[in-house]
């Protein structure tokens, strides 16, 4: 037999190796393809939780907005019981400060009668004795007899006066007994009708605590910061500052996850950035506004100080509500709640962005029934005002309010509009 040509052999083997690289390629190229079809499945599933999440999120925004609308209603429809409390409220605080001011007055003759008592006593058991105790001319005993004779008819307009005081006196407590059945009335009246929206408020309140997302947790560390500062301005410029630098920092996330290809993480990140942005739309202020009543009245009540009147502090840079006992309190303007905590001597304040530079500042009250980060609607409850007992004050809580632009207070007469 003759062997096998050299070049045959070659041959074999030059394709043997070719076949080499061939087998080595296809398990790198099935995993590559493998690879990208993962990707794909991840990015398709990314898409679809994104449009899952926004569905979601939709869904919540228009309930929370049913519900905040049905907060608006109720709490205008609850205007009117309130507003009969206090007109009641006010009519015992006015008996109330009647009958403080006879008994001043009781007091005050009281206390100029009680010098000359023992002279009268004196007078009307020995008169004739107690003339001649004293050594005097003629002259001087007749004028001493003048004065007495004028004496007798001061105290005789004394004793008058002391009987109407008394008389005034008996008549405004009178009053007021007629009148606390009257208020207890109203303000049972009232707590039927604030129930519904008590547990309209608390169920929210519920909803919101199970759902904190990193927008309300920068606005409560951007009001932890502002609960240090020293004044009102101080802890508004600070608000801003947080709330500025975290919605910068959304922004930047968001871009930086949409060239990495992310969705999901970018769609999130646009999302906080639009909850941190200052509020417009409906009920909002717009930067260029003038006051023309935009803004509801945030309880029902007297004006007891107006805008620039005379304090201890000096001229009231706000405005100051006389409301019913137990008043609810509601947003002057839509918006979001930037501070909701004690502060200084303000006790529990309340700052709400009303957009534009404009927030509103609101006082006095007992309870919150708002967290920071919250966006408000015009009109929707946000606390509770202090309950009132006559017999241990005569003078009721009071809700004060103030608008600032840019930090500054402004007058919000103009800016007031029709009462929630």
């Amino acid at each position: 037999m003759r062997p096998a040509p050299r070049n045959s052999f070659f041959a074999v083997l030059l394709a043997g190796a070719a076949l080499v690289p061939s087998a080595w390629a296809q398990p790198a190229g099935e995993a590559a393809r493998r690879e990208m079809r993962e990707a794909e499945r991840a990015q398709a599933a990314g898409l679809a939780a994104e449009r899952a999440a926004s569905a979601r999120a939709e869904q919540a925004a228009q309930t929370e907005a049913r519900l905040a609308a049905e907060r608006v209603a109720a709490a205008t429809k609850l205007r009117t019981v309130e507003s009969a409390t206090a007109a009641t409220a006010q009519r015992i605080e006015t008996l109330t400060a009647q009958r403080a001011a006879a008994e001043q007055r009781l007091q005050t003759h009281a206390t100029d009668l009680a010098e000359l008592l023992p002279l009268i006593q004196r007078l009307a058991l020995h008169p004739a004795e107690t003339l001649l105790a004293v050594q005097a001319d003629q002259n001087a005993a007749l004028r001493g007899v003048l004065v007495l004779r004028g004496l007798a008819g001061q105290l005789e307009y004394e004793a008058a006066a002391l009987r109407r005081e008394q008389a005034a006196l008996d008549t405004a407590r009178q009053a007021i007994t007629a009148e606390q059945p009257r208020l207890a009335a109203a303000l049972a009246a009232q707590a039927a009708a604030s129930a519904g929206l008590d547990r309209q408020i608390e169920a929210a309140q519920a909803t919101r605590r199970a759902a904190r997302d990193q927008a309300a947790d920068a606005a409560r560390q951007a009001a932890e910061q502002a609960a240090r500062a020293e004044t009102l301005r101080a802890a508004i410029a600070e608000l801003e500052a947080q709330r500025s630098a975290a919605e910068t920092a959304a922004r930047e996330e968001a871009a930086r996850a949409a060239r990495e290809r992310r969705p999901a993480e970018a769609a999130a990140a646009r999302r906080r950035q639009e909850a941190l942005a200052r509020p417009s739309g409906a009920g909002t202020i717009e930067a260029a506004a003038r006051p023309r009543g935009q803004l509801v009245i945030p309880v029902a009540g007297a004006l007891i100080r107006g805008w620039g009147q005379t304090t201890e502090a000096g001229p009231a840079t706000g405005v100051t509500y006389r409301p019913a006992p137990r008043a609810h309190v509601v947003a002057p303007c839509a918006g979001r709640v930037m501070f909701a905590a004690p502060f200084r001597s303000f006790g529990l304040l309340l700052i709400v962005d009303c957009g534009g530079l404009y927030h509103a500042v609101l006082a006095g009250m007992e309870r919150l029934d708002v967290q920071v980060g919250r966006t408000l609607k015009a009109g929707e409850p946000v606390g509770i005002m202090p309950d009132w007992d006559p017999h241990v004050s005569a003078v009721r809580p009071s809700l004060y309010l103030e608008l600032r632009q840019d930090g500054r207070p402004v007058d919000p007469t103009p800016w007031l509009g029709a009462l929630g």
